[in-house]
């Protein structure tokens, strides 16, 4: 798998991950900047980094595995690990502006 590829894959990946919404917030996780960090590595490996609004959340569960179940439908996608974090917190600035 080239760069040119595993570039593809991340992209396709985002926005699989654009369907998944916040219930709290109303909004995708991606353009929430929930998504920290998205990794493809050879042989369809991905590795995710996700956080939620707040530590406690009680939607880190769900997300997390929405996350997980999003990604393997993915073509592409051989296996994939999702990993939650709180570092750095997430704030509101960290939001894509609507426009």
């Amino acid at each position: 798998m080239d760069e040119d590829e595993k570039a593809a894959l991340t992209e396709a990946i985002r926005n699989a991950l654009r369907m998944i919404i916040d219930p709290e917030i109303g909004r995708n996780i991606v353009d929430l900047g929930l998504i920290y960090e998205i990794a493809v590595e050879e042989g369809g490996i991905v590795r995710i980094a996700m956080t939620t609004t707040t530590r406690g959340c009680p939607a880190s569960d769900y997300l997390k595995d929405a996350v997980s179940n999003c990604v393997w439908y993915v073509p592409g996608v051989e296996y994939a690990e999702v990993r939650l974090t709180y570092e750095p917190p997430w704030t509101p600035e960290m939001m894509a502006v609507e426009g």
